[in-house]
């Protein structure tokens, strides 16, 4: 009888567990009515889409009355950052550091065509301070995008003395949660916040953006609200039971699999050729990124699929699959042969000790097969 499959690509997708997909169930029951309408139907449809609306704010330490879904996260980094950068007339440039997701960055250079400055990173993944401080304090300066932390590395920046930095040059700090909000405490220092639900096990189809009270912002598009026509009810009922779901056991699960990623990190670390890539003590507890000296992703991830095993490679956000890593290329790593280890929070510890053991075999085959 063949091993079960192992899913080790959680990293902007989580699978949904029995809890969230029940939410779904009861989110399609009682929330299928126009929320807008005034008959009992969309009364309740209303109440839980609010429902919603608060149990996320509260637990992104967020206002509800400021608070947006919208239907995608790509869509979150879209409005947040249009709509700032309108509110600001005059200021046309854009600071973000060099290893924000690519939807991010294309978000920003739609906004601002060849005026987004993007700041550099150390070997871990960390942001400039100093070229960050100068940039903001340029007074072309619309806003300053910065991830809370990486989706690819999962190296976490050092918030607070960004905020500080652009608070003091009062330029607004857009910062993006979509990879580290339900797997460690959320920042608490921003201006505006993004999250993607999937990240955390919502199914995928719903955006966060949460802005703080003094954030101006103008629409950039047709309505006054980001999300004009409404979101999916059942999917904002889900994403907050995710949520939820997620912060009850997140010390002990945050415990777990820093233990895991640290397996993982210390063991292919002393395979032949290889890197872990990222902060080894300022990271989120689920991710490990190794880069292969002479080795491509591609068949790696190839062959671990057909052991069972689901990983992933290249670029986490490209629209190829295998599109080389532009986190890795401004970390000044290697780009191609990498392989990127997401732990979802049900991983068992037999399920990495047998991925473990695959490794080496997988990989001396893959380097046989190049050199044939």
């Amino acid at each position: 009888m063949p091993a079960p499959r192992v899913f080790l690509d959680a990293g902007g997708r989580s699978p949904v567990t029995r809890r969230v997909a029940d939410a779904l169930q009861a989110g399609l029951a009682d929330g299928w009515a126009d929320p807008a309408r005034l008959t009992a139907e969309s009364r309740r449809a209303r109440a839980v889409l609010d429902g919603a609306r608060e149990a996320i704010a509260d637990a992104l330490g967020a206002s509800p009355a400021h608070l947006h879904l919208v239907p995608g996260a790509h869509l979150a980094f879209d409005r947040a950052i249009a709509g700032i950068d309108l509110a600001r007339r005059g200021r046309d440039v854009i600071v973000a550091s060099a290893i924000e997701r690519t939807a991010v960055l294309e978000a920003a250079e739609h906004v601002a065509p060849d005026r987004v400055e993007r700041i550099g990173v150390d070997a871990e993944g960390h942001v400039d301070m100093d070229a960050f401080a100068t940039a903001v304090s340029n007074p072309s300066t619309s806003l300053a995008l910065v991830q809370h932390a990486n989706h690819e590395i999962g190296t976490v920046q050092r918030i607070e003395p960004l905020h500080a930095f652009a608070h003091d040059a009062g330029v607004p700090l857009v910062v993006d949660g979509s990879a580290s909000i339900g797997h460690i405490e959320p920042p608490e220092h921003w201006d505006a916040l993004l999250a993607d639900p999937a990240d955390w096990g919502a199914p995928l189809g719903l955006g966060v953006v949460a802005m703080r009270p003094q954030t101006r912002w103008l629409a950039a598009w047709a309505g006054d609200d980001m999300a004009p026509g409404g979101v999916s009810i059942p999917l904002a009922l889900a994403a907050a039971v995710a949520l939820q779901e997620r912060l009850e056991t997140l010390e002990a699960t945050r415990t777990r699999l820093h233990a895991l990623s640290d397996r993982i990190r210390r063991e292919l670390a002393q395979l032949e050729g290889v890197t872990i890539v990222g902060a080894e003590d300022e990271r989120l507890p689920h991710l490990v990124t190794a880069a292969f000296m002479y080795l491509d992703g591609e068949p790696v991830v190839s062959r671990l699929d057909r052991e069972g095993f689901a990983v992933g490679s290249g670029s986490a956000c490209g629209s190829d699959t295998f599109e080389p890593s532009q986190v890795l290329a401004a970390m000044g790593a290697l780009t191609h042969g990498n392989l990127r280890v997401g732990l979802p929070p049900a991983v068992q510890e037999a399920d990495v000790e047998r991925f473990l053991a695959t490794m080496p075999r997988v990989i001396e085959d893959v380097r046989r097969t190049m050199q044939a």
